[in-house]
Parts: structure tokens; C-alpha cells; sequence
């Protein structure tokens, strides 16, 4: 018995010894390949992270936005690919195909759904990290610039405000979202309503395909093109860099926050703002945004806050003329944008601010969407941050006509049974209604008032925590079904949510269409067909990637 439990031993050393041997072996044939495929130029063979790297964890922790899967069984990546030049993401490329992985492409790694770096299928993939790929070129003269797809928000702002105080692109609110993802989905922000989607204001393209060939606006054909502008590029090619048309805007903006307790016997305001946001002056954005307050001081009572919080493109005294005339019970005076915010430092009458106004520059505005102060410096809007503490759930829907009395006091009674959640509703019309449904991928256009986005935040990420707090926001998404778009239900892709549908092991049309369709419309068909163009083998795929239609 003791032979036998000896043999045992060395056998179980010998196979664990075998394991590692062979996870070894199968890394070097990998960088092996990669090093076939360089050119002498090529560093790539230096980005390479494998699990056994000791950079490999905190590139995967910097890459989750959302840790809540930090801990998870769903597959981490075969390795990480971290490119300093776009020409070394070819061998990776070739060399994924020949080996059977997959590739996920992480700009900024804000996914809601944690896709650019992990997996829920059984298939090996990597994930290639374009943070790197961060350099920008403006054209004052022009008024475009030319970016690096690793280039987060908050640098192209930077960037653009360096050289000119009338200039702008029209992008999201969130200074560390990757430019890469945000614009290919489409890209909802501030001056939307004045210029349009992120998307909208794309000139030209720079990706790489699945055979590992840089392509242009000519060279790739306007098909493409199109679908890379609203339809997630990752479905696609890599998308290395995009050519955009900066915006103008005046010297001086006006900034502002009006806070009210969320009363459901009273619902005039808001019922006034739903009928009126959507149809005031281009230069003029009001989103609301509800939650519960307050978040940590348990010593005050918990009430249900909204913010009706907006920019309007111009200066605070015609800000000011122009919001007496449509929103008189804001009570705004101009003396409100030169001086402290209004409320009670005691907290007596909830919320404790009741409004704030700024006359500001436009990077001044983006630091205020950030939730930076005002008197930060823009450099501020360079910092990396990675959220290791908060987790959470998004989801989304598209309003085409107002929620009733009926629909906000289902609304009250969910945020004050949970904490921790928001509700945000943008305000379309303007520049959004001229474009047509089919222009771009993004086919939420004229008839949708509002974009509604649904928050839920924990802070342990336990099964049983997570579980609670995921519940409640489908319960929320589900009780919401009366009073949102039908037909189908929509959504907005860049708010990815993966109870909308997934993708089937074969990535049949069929099944892509339930998700499919509430993201994009009657424009999933065209997608498609250009995924069957131009990645036939269907290459580039994920959970919720577009489908090849042939």
C-alpha cells in the first residue's frame, strides 16, 4: 500500500510538472509566431503580458472599469497584447487566426458588460489593449483631428482646449472612456442636441482587419465605414484611429444644477421638463438625473433627489433671459452664476443645494460633467483612474413619448426600496432629428425624446450582494416596459446588457436579431451583411458581436 501511495505521488508531481510544461510550451509557440510575424522594427515581442507575467494582473485589474467580475469564473484572456504602434497588433492578429483565438480589443474599458476583457464562452482569447495607441493630431486650420483609438476623452478635451478656447468635439460626459468604443457606438454627450453623436462627426478611419491590413475611409469602402460609426467597431477590425470634425462654441457657456425633492404628489416640473427638453433652443441641454441622497451620512434621512442639469451654449445673462422665459420655477438669476452655490449648509430642507449656475469656458464645462471642480486644472482630465471598489449594473431604454404620473410613482417607490441607484434621461431632439434613422448604424432619431440609462452600485462583491442589486435593476427594466419604445423595446448599444440576448455557439442571424434589433434597428440587417463582407470567418466575435449574413 505504501508503493502504491508513492507511485500515486510521483504520478500526480509528474502530471501537475507536465501542466505547467505544457502551458509553457504552448506560450512560446505563441510568442514564437508573433516573433515570425515582426518586422525588425517591431517591439511587440515587449508587450507581450502572459499569465505569468507579473504585469499581467494589474493590466487586467487597470482594463476592468467594473470590477465586478474581478473574481469571477469567466475566462481571462490567453494574454495581453499591449502595443505601442499600430503595425505590431498585425502579428497578434495573424497569429490569434492560426491558433484559433479569439481577439477583444479594450480602448478605455468601459464596457458594461466587462466584454473587451473577459469571456463567457469556452474559447481562448486576447485582449488587446490600446492604451498605448494614445497620440493626437489637431488642425486648427482644418478644425479636425486626427486620434489614436487609446485615447480616452478626457485627453482629446485636453487636447483640443490647448490649442483653441472656440473649439470642441461633441462626446461623452466621462473623461476615461476610451475614444475607441465611445464613438463606434455611437457616443451621447452635451452638445449632441447642437452637433450631433460623437459618430456623427467622424470624417475618416484608420483599421486593421482580419488579415491584418491597414485600411482607410477609400481603401476599406464606404460600408464599412458606415457600420464602424455606430455599430461597435470590435464586430469589425481593430479600429487604430479615428479623423474628427471639432466643433465651435462660444468663449463663454453657462453650467447649472437645479435640485428638487422627488415628489410624488407633485409632478409638474418634471412632467413640464419631459414636454419641453426635447423641443428648447439647440444651444440650450437639460438632462435630469435621479437618485437617492444621501449615498454615505447615515444621519440624514433618506429622500429621492432630482437634478435637472444641463449646458447651454452661450453666456450666463442670456442663459438666464432664455430659462425665466421656459423654466420660471428654476428661480435662476444671473447673480446665481457668479456666486456660491444656493442651499442651507445645515441640510434642514433637502437637497442641500438647491441650485448652481457657472459662467465657464468649454473645458471648464467638461471638468463640471466629470464631477471635477471648477477650479481644477484641466490636467486633471489626464489622470487614469481605475475603480477597484464599486460595482455595478447598467442597462437603457428610449423614450418616444412621456412617462405619465402613473409610471414616476412606480419609479419612487423602486428608489426608495433600493440604494445606490440612478436614473438619467438625456433630452434628444435638435441635431439628433435631422439625421436620418439610416445614416449611421445609431438608428434612434427623430420620435425618440429621451434616452433613459438605469445605475445600480454595490459595494461588496459577494454572490448574494450582487444578486440582491441585479435584481432590483431588472425588476426596475421590467416594471418599465409600459411607458418606454415597443416594437422593438430599444436600447443604446454603448449601455451593453447582456439579459437582452447573447449570441448563440454558432452566432446564427437568427438569434442575434433579438438583441440585435433593439440596438440597431432596421439597420442589424445592413450590419450583417457587411460583417459577411468583410469577415466571413467571423473573426471578430463576442457575446453580443454582430452575426455574418451572407
Amino acid at each position: 500500500m505504501g508503493n502504491f501511495a508513492v507511485v500515486i505521488s510521483i504520478l500526480f508531481i509528474l502530471s501537475v510538472s507536465c501542466l505547467i510544461s505544457c502551458d509553457e510550451t504552448k506560450y512560446q509557440t505563441f510568442i514564437q509566431c508573433i516573433s515570425d510575424h515582426s518586422s525588425g522594427q517591431n517591439k511587440i515581442l515587449q508587450r507581450i503580458h502572459t499569465p505569468n507575467s507579473p504585469t499581467y494582473v494589474s493590466l487586467l485589474e487597470s482594463a476592468a472599469q467594473n470590477p465586478r467580475w474581478t473574481n469571477s469564473t469567466a475566462q481571462r484572456p490567453f494574454l495581453i497584447a499591449a502595443p505601442h504602434r499600430e503595425a505590431e497588433i498585425r502579428a497578434v492578429i495573424l497569429c490569434s487566426k492560426m491558433f484559433g483565438h479569439q481577439i477583444r480589443v479594450k480602448s478605455g474599458g468601459h464596457d458594461y458588460e466587462g466584454l473587451s476583457f473577459r469571456s463567457e464562452t469556452p474559447l481562448s482569447f486576447i485582449m488587446v489593449d490600446l492604451s498605448n495607441l494614445n497620440r493626437t493630431k489637431i488642425d486648427l486650420e482644418e478644425e479636425i483631428a486626427w486620434i489614436q483609438t487609446g485615447v480616452k476623452l478626457g485627453q482629446l478635451y485636453y487636447e483640443i482646449a490647448n490649442k483653441s478656447s472656440t473649439l470642441a468635439f461633441p462626446g461623452g460626459l466621462y473623461p476615461t472612456v476610451g475614444s475607441g468604443g465611445h464613438i463606434s457606438g455611437g457616443g451621447l454627450g452635451t452638445l449632441m442636441r447642437k452637433y450631433g453623436l460623437a459618430a456623427d462627426n467622424v470624417l475618416d478611419a484608420r483599421v486593421m482587419d482580419a488579415n491584418g491590413v491597414t485600411l482607410d475611409r477609400e481603401s476599406m469602402g464606404e460600408d464599412l465605414f458606415w457600420a464602424i460609426r455606430g455599430g461597435g467597431g470590435a464586430s469589425f477590425c481593430v479600429i487604430l484611429a479615428w479623423k474628427l470634425k471639432l466643433v465651435r462654441v462660444p468663449e463663454k457657456l453657462t453650467v447649472f444644477t437645479v435640485r428638487r425633492k422627488f415628489d410624488p404628489e407633485n409632478l409638474h416640473l418634471l412632467q413640464k421638463w419631459q414636454n419641453t427638453a426635447h423641443n428648447v433652443s439647440k444651444d440650450l441641454f437639460i438632462r435630469i438625473l435621479l437618485q437617492t441622497a444621501p449615498k454615505n451620512d447615515t444621519s440624514l434621512e433618506k429622500i429621492v433627489a432630482v437634478g435637472y442639469n444641463g449646458l447651454f451654449l452661450g453666456p450666463a445673462d442670456e442663459f438666464v433671459s432664455y430659462m425665466d422665459k421656459i423654466f420660471p420655477e428654476f428661480d435662476l438669476k444671473i447673480e446665481d452664476c457668479f456666486s456660491a452655490p444656493a442651499g442651507n449648509s445645515s441640510c434642514s430642507d433637502r437637497p442641500c443645494i438647491k441650485k448652481e449656475c457657472f459662467q465657464v469656458p468649454w473645458i471648464k464645462s467638461v471638468l463640471y460633467f466629470a464631477g471635477k471642480k471648477l477650479d481644477d486644472p484641466p490636467e486633471i482630465l489626464l489622470q487614469q483612474r481605475v475603480n477597484k471598489h464599486s460595482y455595478g449594473k447598467g442597462t437603457s431604454d428610449f423614450l418616444k413619448s412621456p412617462i405619465p404620473d402613473k409610471g414616476w410613482k412606480m419609479i419612487y417607490e423602486m428608489f426608495n426600496s433600493g440604494d445606490r441607484q440612478m436614473m438619467i434621461m438625456d433630452p434628444f431632439g435638435g441635431k439628433i432629428d435631422e439625421i436620418r434613422e439610416d445614416e449611421i448604424p445609431f438608428p434612434h432619431r427623430k420620435g425618440n425624446l429621451f434616452n433613459v440609462q438605469y445605475l445600480k452600485y454595490w459595494g461588496v462583491n459577494t454572490k448574494n450582494e450582487s444578486s440582491k442589486h441585479i435584481k432590483w435593476i431588472r425588476n426596475l427594466h421590467k416594471k418599465m416596459k409600459p411607458y418606454v419604445a415597443q416594437s422593438p423595446r430599444t436600447a443604446y448599444v454603448n449601455y451593453k446588457d447582456l439579459d437582452l440576448g447573447r449570441n448563440d455557439e454558432n452566432c446564427s442571424y437568427s438569434r442575434a436579431k433579438i438583441w440585435g434589433e433593439k440596438y440597431f434597428k432596421g439597420n442589424f440587417k445592413r450590419l450583417a451583411r457587411v460583417k459577411g463582407k468583410v469577415d466571413p470567418d467571423n473573426f471578430f466575435r463576442n457575446e453580443q458581436s454582430i452575426p455574418v449574413l451572407l
